[in-house]
């Protein structure tokens, strides 16, 4: 699996641990932007540091993203315990620092390849959860919010929908705050799990 170094652009180290607890804190401590947990860690698993660190209830969640094997199950339960995105193991250098920053910045970065199946599998293993926005969704967000859940960066849901990037950013900024999720993961799985994109993936 691909590190992280003091040398890549922008990213600095600043601890390292050896098993969840110790990450868990680390990160309470130093509060770092971005955390980069493994799902597999002794003493702690990464769901649960992951749930620590940016659960729901955490009035001020550290950043997190998981690096973890290709398995459903465990992918889903980082993202529902609240991570911001998600590498497979033998990412590049550069995808890694990619991820990286585009958590700090709260663009998550979806991989459309394995997030959009796995969580087109998991709905269509339950039925829909009844779910509705504490607003309506205009059409416009409904688009933003297929786009995003199907792992499309903002710039590629602006060439798709013939808006500019700005205008994707205030409507998924809207669409979040209408349907309380946190993150574009989140709205990702708010997506599924209400069956706007059940069937797919």
């Amino acid at each position: 699996m691909a590190t992280v170094r003091n040398d890549q652009a922008g990213i600095e180290v600043i601890a390292q641990a050896s098993n969840g607890r110790e990450a868990v804190t680390a990160a309470q401590k130093l509060r770092p932007d971005v955390c980069l947990l493994d799902i597999r860690m002794p003493v702690l698993d990464g769901i649960e540091a992951t749930r620590l660190l940016a659960g729901p209830d955490v009035a001020d969640p550290v950043v997190v993203v998981i690096t973890t094997f290709d398995t459903d199950e465990y992918v889903y339960g980082a993202l529902k315990a609240g991570a911001r995105g998600f590498l497979l193991k033998g990412a590049s250098p550069d995808q890694l620092a990619n991820t990286i920053h585009a958590a700090a910045a709260g663009d998550a970065l979806i991989d459309p390849a394995v997030t959009a199946r796995l969580l087109a599998n998991f709905a269509r293993q339950a039925p829909a959860i009844p779910v509705e926005p504490l607003h309506n969704l205009t059409g416009r967000e409904e688009d933003v919010l297929m786009a995003v859940a199907s792992g499309k960066s903002n710039s590629e849901v602006g060439k798709d929908l013939y808006i500019s990037v700005s205008t994707v950013k205030f409507h998924v900024a809207s669409l979040m705050t209408k349907i309380g999720a946190r993150n574009r993961v989140e709205s990702a799985i708010w997506a599924y799990e209400t069956g706007r994109l059940r069937g797919e993936g």
